[in-house]
């Protein structure tokens, strides 16, 4: 089995990788943790029979802080009323009921609703992003036992990643703040601003956030798909080198 060594370029104007002691207001870390790379990825392309190992990052320009104050909304809108929206949609298709009445959607210019919060951002930020794909074992059936899943997940990476091809636009941390995701077959280390170069201890950041189902739906059931929001919040110390961080080298020290 060999794992591919893939090489993407991500850059954007803004981006925010929030620190989770931050409650009421965004601050982001100096740099982006693996699980906001992993997620980012995913918007390309993902499959449950595969996942995203973040083997190193490269922090080409310099950490350049700016404040900003958006306006958010409080609330999230309620599943229940999505699924009541949802039936009677379907019994209006079907002549049972004249019009839908559940309308689940939030209007900010109604109530309070909406809030302002402050964010510390990163601007003008530039990543190389290095990685490799590998199994999770959750196979789907219609996957034919003579192919190699492996090769297939890279090969579609790659593919749907020259073309521009992504499920949902890639982020950097926040939805507002869309990434521009390039392949490459090499990172130039010359390119690397001078206030990177050297040894800087990041202090202890976010590594991922890890589900304890592990992708699988409650009982094993991929009828129903009902899947367990229990996860633990995984930490690490890395040391960024000549703007280098090298995530792999940290795996084994990835702590609760």
């Amino acid at each position: 089995m060999i794992l591919l060594s893939i090489k993407v370029i991500v850059s954007g104007k803004r981006a925010c990788f929030t620190r989770p002691e931050m409650k009421a207001e965004r601050v982001s870390y100096d740099v982006p943790t693996p699980g906001a790379l992993e997620g980012l990825l995913k918007s390309i392309y993902w499959k449950p029979a595969m996942r995203y190992v973040i083997d190193r990052i490269i922090v080409f320009n310099p950490v350049e802080f700016t404040s900003v104050r958006r306006n958010e909304v409080k609330s999230k809108v309620k599943l229940g009323k999505m699924k009541a929206q949802m039936k009677e949609a379907e019994e209006v298709k079907q002549g049972k009921r004249d019009a839908i009445t559940t309308d689940p959607r939030i209007y900010t210019n109604i109530g309070d609703e909406r809030t302002q919060r402050a964010s510390m951002i990163l601007k003008n930020v530039r990543y190389g992003v290095e990685f490799h794909v590998e199994l999770t074992g959750i196979r789907c059936e219609r996957e034919q036992e003579e192919c190699d899943p492996l090769k297939k997940h890279q090969a579609e990476f790659i593919r749907r990643c020259r073309k521009g091809q992504y499920f949902r636009q890639p982020c950097l941390g926040c939805a507002e703040f869309p990434a521009e995701v390039v392949l490459t077959d090499s990172f130039q280390l010359n390119e690397v601003c001078e206030e990177n170069k050297g040894r800087h201890d990041l202090g202890y950041m976010l590594y991922r956030v890890c589900f304890r189902d592990g992708g699988r739906p409650v009982h094993g059931d991929w009828e129903k798909k009902v899947f367990s929001d229990e996860a633990e919040s995984l930490f690490y110390r890395p040391i960024m080198e000549d703007g280098i961080i090298d995530v792999a080298r940290y795996k084994e020290a990835v702590t609760c």
